[in-house]
């Protein structure tokens, strides 16, 4: 469970997020959408502790900075996070010693589902930026996190890749995590989302259900609420 409330987060005086409340349930799909500069790259890092804020963000019955909160948390940033000189490999051997967890083979399961098994000895240096997303998505899964974020996760991979991570968003919510994507490709997450936070100017303008669209796309919804009138 994932519980954002009341988070209001300030540069200067601009607010990048006013007042922002939601939750996103056990085996749940949640999408957050909304224009460049609407504010969604900011809760979200918010809600991986990256970001002082004011308000409360809680996973599980945890606040989102305690030790216990990290290690249920999964995080897929908007640009790939990897180290020029870990090898692919040695990425995966961090993140499970990070977590004191012992490899039942899911790191390599990871790593053959987004065709990076073959890739093990190479260097984060020498990866495309395609591979990198691939292998930024690999680190944030390999600890079996039960609160997942993924920010713009779909830019820059392959069909394949694309595929894999439909699956795999479908396969969290089955396992009971609570999901969150941030996403422009509408049509990637249209089948399948549960909740859809609309974000404009900083906070909601509309909060819609799967089975509360009046028979609209999510696209048309988007359009509708960010260039239209607003809603709630």
């Amino acid at each position: 469970m994932l519980s954002v409330k009341n988070v209001t987060k300030k540069y200067g005086k601009l607010i990048a997020n006013d007042n922002v409340s939601f939750d996103v349930a056990d085996g749940e799909i949640a999408v957050l959408l909304g224009p460049n500069g609407a504010g969604k790259s900011t809760i979200i890092k918010c809600i991986s502790g990256l970001l002082r804020f004011e308000g409360e963000i809680i996973l599980n019955g945890c606040a989102n900075k305690t030790l216990e909160a990290k290690r249920q948390l999964g995080y897929v940033p908007e640009m790939p996070a990897v180290y020029d000189l870990l090898t692919v490999g040695e990425h995966m051997e961090f993140m499970l010693r990070s977590y004191r967890m012992t490899d039942d083979n899911t790191a390599d399961r990871l790593l053959e589902r987004f065709e990076l098994l073959d890739k093990k000895n190479k260097l984060g240096k020498e990866l495309s930026k395609g591979m990198q997303q691939k292998l930024s998505i690999c680190c944030a899964l390999v600890h079996k996190p039960s609160v997942v974020i993924f920010d713009e996760p779909m830019v820059g991979l392959d069909p394949h890749a694309i595929k894999q991570l439909k699956e795999i968003f479908k396969e969290l919510r089955e396992d009971g995590a609570s999901v969150l994507i941030s996403t422009h490709m509408l049509d990637s997450v249209e089948s399948y989302w549960d909740k859809a936070y609309i974000m404009k100017g900083g906070s909601f303008c509309a909060e819609k259900s799967a089975g509360d669209t009046d028979g609209k796309s999510l696209e048309e919804l988007f359009f509708e609420l960010t260039e239209g009138g607003d809603e709630k």
